[in-house]
């Protein structure tokens, strides 16, 4: 007897293949037959009537830090409600885990650097996780039986230093039996199920003391011994995040990439390619690595996002205006004092120098104050200019547009929140994403769904980008959107029968509604450990979502069922070949 039937679905299988017609039945986990509707005479134990609705294999997000928030949300949310049942975490070189057992004052550190460098929230972080494990497999086994997602993890490269080096992972040089200790544990990890390493050269990066974290002090010689040991286990990665990720990358940090993914032998992945007309070198740059690693017998992948991720800013907290050349020590000043600075018209015009300069490097998007949105207020001299855009504002004033903005956040004592207007959302743009998209080593990812949660959104991106693709720009037909969303990722990660509709495979699905298939708005809501705040987005037309078999969602609300697997290396990944 069948566990589920679905019946009369327009299948989009996965492959980029026309979608068909079919009734599809589950058993043990498994998907076990695909029929023609109504031929399947099998007896089920439930049963449901898919016509006019698409199943789709489920989503696989390659870039997420669900690391943490997997322990108060097993659910995943919103990343689940928008059809993904496999997430990726690990990235950018951060995990809570290993941990030494001798340092409690570790933990403290991981969440600090975690809060600054994540925008994890630190009294979530604080109070919605335990923080019992010490080795990666503990950490690993802390999660299995518990969520409802599929989910594995790379070793980031902070917490080896940590575990092994101490203090001294800030700022120091291992020695030759450090190294060898930290290549010890990552065996360790790998042997457990981690998928890799992951590591982190991005002068964006600082940990909760604003020193430089941990990985970016190393150098080529321990990356590529850490790389090399990636090779030496089944199914494993690399992910690596550099300066250049942001713009364009340097010759040395090609160099660096193309050294890593060679030395593996593995893929290597980084986040995330900006797409932008106005910098049309910027694309050519930017793959160039790829290419160079393919001659080098290596690969690597650069993500890049289908939607413009929504994403607000403030001058009262952390935000990406902090990374601006010259902001961040402004920022950074008490309240009264970063008002008096901001205040300051010679301030004003060397911060607004340093954001339009080469060195902001992308950045520089951020620098049309003019297209910001004022968003929430909190004062009674703001009210009425939420929704309103800078430029009107600062014209009925008499005010330059970074003047304008810099009143309006003061007279709330800088709580405001602003909302740029993207600068790349012109045909152009949308045109040379459609060419950049069909490159070999291009892949769409990229959400950091888990991390900055109160400052973007980009976990809806699945529904928003097959919303589009079907009654928007219409960029990609279904089937390629489907797979783009679901096979490509799960061939780079080499999972086990996972990203198809296909008998034999995981029954991971999603059904939805093609007229409706869309994602709400991003809203702030207080949902998280400690009360603290998030942005929210709502799936539209998402019908149901299964995972191993099991139903996790039906009409965008959780069911309570935790049938999510602890991917791991070896077992649940194969290794993906770079030749």
């Amino acid at each position: 007897m069948l566990d589920h039937l679905i019946r009369r679905a327009t299948v989009v299988d996965g492959t980029g293949g026309p979608a068909y017609p079919a009734d599809v039945g589950i058993r043990g986990g498994r998907i076990v037959v695909i029929a023609e509707p109504g031929t399947v005479t099998e007896e089920a134990v439930t049963s449901e009537d898919a016509d006019g609705l698409v199943l789709a294999p489920g989503f696989v997000d390659p870039h997420t830090h669900y690391d943490a928030q997997l322990f108060w949300d097993p659910y995943a949310t919103p990343s689940m409600n928008h059809g993904v049942t496999t997430v990726a975490g690990g990235n950018c070189g951060f995990t809570l885990a290993p941990l030494h057992p001798d340092r409690p004052e570790d933990a403290d550190y991981t969440r600090r650097m975690m809060s600054r460098v994540e925008g994890m929230a630190l009294a979530a972080l604080e109070e919605g996780v335990d923080w019992t494990w010490s080795t990666f497999r503990e950490y690993l086994d802390a999660l299995e039986g518990r969520i409802a997602v599929n989910a594995g993890f790379m070793v980031g490269h902070c917490a080896l230093r940590r575990h092994v080096m101490g203090a001294d992972a800030v700022g120091g040089q291992p020695t030759p039996a450090q190294l060898d200790a930290m290549l010890a544990l990552f065996h360790d990890a790998m042997d457990a199920g981690a998928w890799g390493l992951s590591t982190t050269q991005s002068s964006t990066h600082s940990d909760g003391d604003g020193e430089p974290v941990a990985s970016r002090h190393a150098r080529a010689e321990e990356l590529l011994a850490l790389s090399r040991a990636v090779g030496e286990h089944e199914g494993t990665q690399l992910e690596a995040i550099v300066a250049g990720c942001l713009d364009q990358f340097s010759d040395e940090e090609i160099d660096l990439l193309v050294d890593m993914t060679a030395a593996a032998g593995r893929p290597l992945n980084w986040n995330v390619l900006t797409i932008d007309a106005a910098v049309p070198e910027r694309v050519p740059r930017q793959l160039t690595p790829s290419e160079r690693a393919r001659a080098a017998g290596g690969r690597i992948v650069a993500l890049t996002m289908p939607i413009l991720t929504p994403m607000n800013m403030s001058l009262g907290t952390f935000c990406a205006l902090n990374l601006i050349p010259g902001w961040g020590e402004i920022l950074a000043l008490p309240v009264p004092e970063r008002v008096e600075r901001l205040r300051d018209p010679a301030t004003r015009a060397e911060m607004l120098r340093r954001a339009d300069s080469k060195e902001a490097g992308v950045f520089r998007r951020l620098a049309n104050f003019g297209r910001y949105v004022i968003g929430d207020t909190y004062s009674a001299a703001n009210e009425g200019l939420s929704g309103r855009v800078v430029n009107d504002i600062a014209a009925e004033r008499g005010q330059d547009p970074f003047h304008c903005l810099v009143e309006i956040c003061a007279a709330d004592d800088l709580r405001t929140v602003l909302w740029p207007m993207p600068t790349d959302n012109d045909p152009d743009s949308w045109a040379l994403r459609q060419r950049t998209w069909e490159h070999e080593d291009v892949m769409l990812g990229g959400s950091d769904a888990g991390a900055h949660l109160d400052r973007m959104c980009g976990a809806p991106y699945t529904t928003r980008f097959l919303g589009d693709c079907l009654r928007g720009r219409k960029l990609v037909p279904l089937p390629t959107a489907v797979r783009m969303l679901t096979d490509d990722p799960a061939r780079l990660f080499g999972l086990r029968e996972r990203g198809r509709i296909e008998e034999g495979f995981h029954a991971d699905l999603v059904l939805f509604d093609p007229e409706r298939i869309d994602a709400g708005p991003a809203t702030l809501v207080h949902d998280l450990p400690g009360d603290s705040p998030r942005l929210d987005s709502k799936a539209i037309g998402i019908v149901s979502v299964r995972v191993n078999g099991v139903e996790t969602l039906r009409d965008d609300k959780v069911t309570g069922a935790v049938p999510g697997t602890v991917l791991r290396s070896g077992r649940d990944t194969r290794t993906v070949s770079t030749a």
